[in-house]
């Protein structure tokens, strides 16, 4: 049986770290022993012990250097097949390092579009035998940064399509646990309060579609750093009564469920789970056209595109949507018909497993060498 190491730092269950889970779960049904190693306390190690063994480990971020010790001493205890990297939290490098130094095979998941530095490319990757992007986006950009492309598989994030599903709205639950008047379009922003999410460009936005759907309402669903400067720019553009902050929210498919429009004005994303998660649910998407998104969101197929940064543009293609319900149900229809043939869990699993087996595979012939 093959044993699989996962390391994933972050302390909540946002995008990435629910990727983990899936593709744990996954290959769990396939027979696949797992690990998770998690930052002691976090959200993720709580929901990982659903589906494996799950050891939590001090974790203090990029500058805790002791973690390479203590993750190689784990390392030489478990005696996995592989490890899997999948947060930059301190775990690209130092995790990579302490892979290196135990002799182990390791890959890396890389879910953001940053740019890498020189310096990275020529200390980090050297770590590993494998880098697996999110999206062809990601790839392309790891690939002129100078990465080896023997070294790089594309294999996409996934989402629960059981979970986020088409599904009759509980409408009257959701206006009263928003305070939302019937009959008023719901418009949603799915993301952490952090500037590559671009919320400032939805509130902008907002201005705009109000003065056309003075009903409208906005719900800004994530937490993060930005949450006191949004809360000002929404009170100073005067839409306290319009834009709601509600923070992270673990029934978010009962909430899509019932919105109109997602908005994702993202300045920079990997691919988007957000986008995945509403697109299930069969719920039409405006986005802008950052990083791996338009993989998703295909201009009017799946969803429309607007310009990063563009506020006006985003107020239209929200309007516009909006006006026309048959446009939003098109989208909508088409864009969870994508999602159920590009972006399953099971395909996710198995482009993942797909990597696991050429590595031991190239392994075992060096070895025979």
């Amino acid at each position: 049986m093959m044993k699989i190491l996962h390391l994933e730092t972050g302390m909540h269950l946002y995008g990435g770290a629910r990727q983990v889970l899936y593709l744990i779960e996954g290959l769990e049904r396939r027979g696949v022993d797992n690990v998770l190693v998690c930052a002691k306390g976090s959200a993720v190690a709580n929901a990982g012990r659903e589906s494996c063994a799950v050891i939590e480990l001090k974790m203090r971020g990029d500058l805790d250097l002791p973690f390479v010790g203590r993750f190689f001493r784990l390392i030489k205890q478990q005696q996995p097949d592989i490890i899997h990297i999948h947060s930059r939290r301190g775990a690209d490098t130092l995790g990579g390092l302490a892979a290196r130094w135990a002799g182990t095979p390791a890959v890396l998941t890389r879910r953001v579009d940053n740019p890498e530095s020189s310096l990275g490319v020529r200390l980090k990757y050297p770590l590993f035998r494998q880098v697996v992007a999110i999206s062809g986006y990601i790839e392309h950009g790891l690939r002129e940064a100078g990465i080896d492309e023997r070294k790089l598989s594309c294999v996409p994030s996934a989402v629960d399509s059981t979970l986020f599903r088409q599904r009759d709205c509980e409408d009257t639950w959701l206006r009263e646990e928003f305070g939302v008047s019937p009959g008023e379009p719901i418009l949603a922003v799915v993301a952490q309060l952090i500037p590559r999410k671009g919320h400032e460009f939805a509130i902008r936005a907002m201005q705009g579609i109000a003065q056309r759907f003075p009903s409208a309402t906005m719900l800004l669903l994530g937490r993060g750093p930005l949450e006191g400067s949004l809360r000002k720019q929404i009170g100073e553009a005067g839409l306290t009564e319009r834009v709601q902050l509600v923070g992270f929210r673990n029934d978010l498919h009962r909430v899509l469920a019932c919105v109109d429009v997602l908005l994702h004005p993202a300045l920079a994303e990997g691919l988007g789970v957000a986008l995945l998660q509403a697109a299930s649910a069969g719920v039409a998407i405006v986005a802008s056209d950052a990083g791996g998104i338009p993989e998703i969101v295909e201009h009017e197929r799946t969803g429309l595109l607007v310009a990063r940064g563009d506020s006006e543009a985003l107020a239209q293609a929200v309007c516009r949507l909006l006006a026309d319900s048959a446009l939003r149900a098109s989208l909508g229809r088409n864009a969870r018909a994508k999602v159920l043939e590009e972006f399953s869990i099971d395909r996710m699993t198995e482009g993942n497993l797909g990597v696991y087996r050429s590595m031991l595979r190239r392994a075992a012939e060096a070895v025979d060498g």
